[in-house]
């Protein structure tokens, strides 16, 4: 007969076998379990090729374990690196509106060299980039990934995929120009079109326009765009192709229709009811709601080139945005951290931790929906089938962060992280 031991117990030979092949020891004074919520005293992290080998009390080292390289956090609190699921690296948040039709492709990849480094060292190291020019985040991804640049592990979705006229096409010129956003796409095969290009040249996700949006001029946040069959079609062609997709939505029916056609994710929010909380409870959507950009919008958007019509559409969509952020936390619906960094100043990110603890979450609920649950719709898995980021084990990503002070007690701690390391290797 045949025996096999349980997963676990398989998982914890693994572990115990590579252990001692540990190339950094981190030392933890209090670690985070984004999971429990537990605290651990004296904790020390191994790793080996960027990835967690073991996790252990410090008194369980062995003299062979204490003899490598350490990077001593015994003064601080460690947590997962943190994930900001919606972020525009390429962007800058000085150039809105008119502004933008000076840059081009070429030049916001070379922003967003700085962008990706400032947003690295505000502790964010996995980032999910939901839209950008002439695939300038493809190559901000590759160039951090060969170890060019400083930057974040990134999920890329390439051109923002919408409707003649819609959010994400170029509406800021007249007719005589003729121009149009690269992702344009008015039918059901078109939609597959787009993807199908998108992911030719690099995305490994997809971003469409359900609504319209409040900074793209003459659209309205309430109007849905798309069709549900385009909708469709559209998640159809993305799971199909392994991608995982999220929809920019503000209006009430452009959400009940992208979550109907299956997306992973609901951007904004803004405009949610009862039903919609419903409908995404059945079907484990993800709502990603960024609840602190409005501050800059209506304080500096004017001196950042933002356009009237986009401010009168902010002071509509803001404070609403923020009441149903509470409604959507009480309703226990699946929720993500993403900001929209690139509206707004990057490297700020961590700012949205206090205003989502402000209208209603707890810091522990605040932290992990930007661990464990952005990871979990990031789903970025590896060989074995472990989440790779989000959280501190065996087998991911040693990527982490560390505070003087509790965040479950001050979350603003999170505004201003002092360490940084990404892959077991300190960049801040």
């Amino acid at each position: 007969m045949r025996t096999s031991l349980p997963l676990s117990a398989l998982l914890l030979l693994l572990v115990s076998s590579i252990a001692t092949a540990a190339d950094q020891l981190i030392l933890a004074g209090q670690l985070l379990d984004v999971q429990s919520g537990e605290l651990k005293s004296n904790q020390a992290i191994l790793v080996a090729d960027q990835r967690i080998v073991n996790i252990l009390p410090v008194r369980q080292l062995s003299a062979e374990q204490r003899s490598i390289p350490t990077l001593d956090l015994s003064g601080y609190t460690v947590l997962p690196g943190l994930i900001d699921m919606h972020v525009h690296l390429t962007s800058n948040p000085q150039q809105h509106g008119y502004r933008r039709l000076n840059s081009t492709p070429a030049r916001q990849a070379i922003f967003g060299v700085t962008a990706a480094e400032v947003t690295l060292k505000a502790g964010f190291t996995s980032v999910r980039n939901v839209g950008a020019a002439g695939f300038a985040d493809v190559d901000l991804r590759n160039a951090i990934d060969e170890g060019e640049i400083q930057g974040p592990r990134m999920r890329v979705a390439g051109h923002s995929i919408c409707i003649t006229g819609g959010h994400c096409d170029n509406n800021l010129l007249p007719h005589t120009y003729a121009a149009r956003g690269f992702g344009v796409a008015n039918s059901p095969d078109e939609v597959r079109t787009r993807v199908r290009e998108n992911m030719k040249y690099g995305a490994n996700l997809i971003k469409f326009t359900a609504t319209g949006g409040v900074l793209s001029r003459n659209t309205d946040v309430n109007a849905s765009q798309f069709s549900l069959a385009e909708m469709q079609a559209l998640v159809a062609e993305a799971h199909d192709r392994g991608a995982k997709v999220a929809a920019h939505a503000h209006g009430l029916h452009g959400m009940k229709r992208a979550i109907e056609a299956g997306v992973d994710s609901i951007e904004h929010a803004s405009f949610l009811n009862d039903e919609v909380l419903a409908m995404a409870a059945e079907r484990g959507t993800y709502l990603v709601m960024d609840i602190y950009v409005s501050d800059f919008i209506l304080g500096e958007g004017e001196a950042a080139g933002i356009l009237p019509e986009s401010l009168e559409k902010e002071r509509q969509v803001g404070q609403l945005q923020r009441e149903n952020f509470r409604r959507a936390v009480a309703a226990g619906v699946k929720m993500a951290y993403g900001t929209d960094a690139g509206v707004y100043t990057h490297g700020q990110n961590g700012r949205q931790f206090a205003y989502m603890v402000d209208w209603g979450m707890t810091p522990l609920q605040a932290i992990q929906s930007a661990t464990l649950h952005a990871a979990t719709l990031l789903d970025w898995r590896n060989e074995q089938g472990q989440l790779n980021v989000g959280l501190l084990e065996p087998g991911a990503y040693a990527d982490m962060v560390a505070v003087e002070g509790n965040p479950l007690q001050n979350i603003r701690l999170l505004e201003a992280i002092p360490i940084v390391v990404k892959g077991g290797q300190r960049v801040k």
